[in-house]
């Protein structure tokens, strides 16, 4: 009876063995409401002042500060963003002395995570975000990003090129991103500021980071981002790969041949001669030894003779255009096809007169003739 009792508990402890499954995690455990069709979980549900009656316990403060440029506007606007604020149980507290922005938790705040969404309007109010726009960050829908770009570029005029192309001509490049990414943009210094849903501000900070790291042109991007808008609107493309529609850039870098210099260099074991320092070259001119004073006059000679030099530049420059202008001289082949034609006219010359003396002696001939040739004899 005992055996089989034993062999029972063991058959038991197996089965149970089998049944439980472990977990890396602790909190890893599959839950009973992971597999329920009627919850969505994407979608953000509007927060109930009911769930949080009693309020918050502790106090939560954030604050930030601001530039100066930004003072005048801030104090402007101030009274908008505290009616914003107070509709949702958040104190705000403007400070010009110290140059900061205040947000607070009250007795009345009943969404626990309200007061980061305050932290990022203070965040955006320093970004020259407009307050009117700024204030849309308190909404459940939309959400803020802040994508530091100072830290990718070292140059500061390539930085400054880069960030020009994220903006484009007139700003079109930038508009026709915040269209197809739902989202309000701001570059302002070294930092682009984003407001809109998760899905448009993770868009817009991998197209900023690849501008600024000259990876993909914004230009290409926003053809990307087109093409894929399209490819939405098909619902039998939902489940599929659209990589075979998307087109794919390639940044080609055709490394250029440097010429090979003609000149063969010498191998030298020994390394270059060191530059003078500015003591050597003192102590060689003997200045080193000099007092203030002649040191003083020396350099005032150097100034004088600097100033001649200037001055006689100048001078002959403002001779150059009272200069009149060289004439053109005749080069050895104008003189060579003179010479030629010099002799074809003595030639032609020569020949004229032999022709001349020709037919004049012609003409004597035609004169000399007997009349008694042709008279009749009785």
């Amino acid at each position: 009876m005992a055996e089989t009792e034993e062999k029972l508990q063991h058959e038991n402890e197996n089965q149970n063995q089998e049944q439980k499954v472990k977990y890396k995690g602790k909190h890893n455990k599959p839950k009973p409401w992971d597999d329920d069709p009627n919850i969505d979980r994407w979608t953000v549900e509007k927060f109930d002042p009911a769930w949080n009656p009693t309020g918050m316990l502790e106090v939560s403060t954030f604050s930030t500060l601001f530039p100066q440029y930004r003072e005048k506007y801030l104090q402007d606007s101030w009274p908008r963003i505290e009616s914003a604020l107070k509709q949702y149980g958040v104190a705000c507290k403007l400070n010009l002395v110290e140059g900061s922005m205040t947000v607070s938790t009250t007795r009345k705040t009943r969404d626990p995570y309200i007061v980061v969404k305050a932290r990022d309007l203070i965040k955006l109010l320093s970004r020259s975000v407009p307050a009117p726009q700024a204030i849309k960050i308190l909404e459940d829908e939309v959400q803020c990003d802040i994508i530091k770009i100072g830290n990718l570029v070292r140059n500061k005029a390539r930085f400054v090129k880069r960030r020009q192309r994220l903006l484009g001509p007139n700003s079109s490049t930038l508009k026709a991103m915040e269209i197809l990414t739902d989202c309000y943009i701001i570059v302002q210094g070294s930092t682009v500021a984003a407001m809109g849903s998760f899905k448009g501000l993770k868009q817009v900070r991998r197209v900023v980071e690849e501008c600024l790291r000259n990876e993909i042109h914004p230009v290409y991007q926003i053809k990307n981002l087109m093409m894929k808008r399209e490819l939405a609107k098909d619902p039998s493309l939902a489940t599929e790969s659209w990589d075979r529609f998307l087109p794919t850039f390639r940044k080609n870098n055709v490394q250029q041949k440097k010429p090979k210099s003609k000149e063969k260099k010498t191998y030298t074991p020994f390394p270059p001669a060191q530059p003078q320092s500015k003591i050597d070259m003192q102590l060689e001119s003997g200045e080193y030894f000099m007092n203030e004073n002649k040191k003083s006059e020396k350099k005032w000679q150097e100034k004088q003779e600097k100033q001649t030099e200037k001055s006689a530049e100048k001078k002959r420059k403002r001779d150059e255009s009272f200069r009149p202008p060289e004439e053109p001289t005749q080069n050895s082949n104008n003189s060579n096809k003179s010479e030629e034609g010099k002799k074809d006219l003595t030639e032609l010359t020569q020949s004229l007169k032999s022709k001349t003396n020709a037919f004049k002696k012609q003409k004597k001939t035609q004169y000399q003739v007997n009349a008694e040739e042709y008279i009749a004899v009785a």
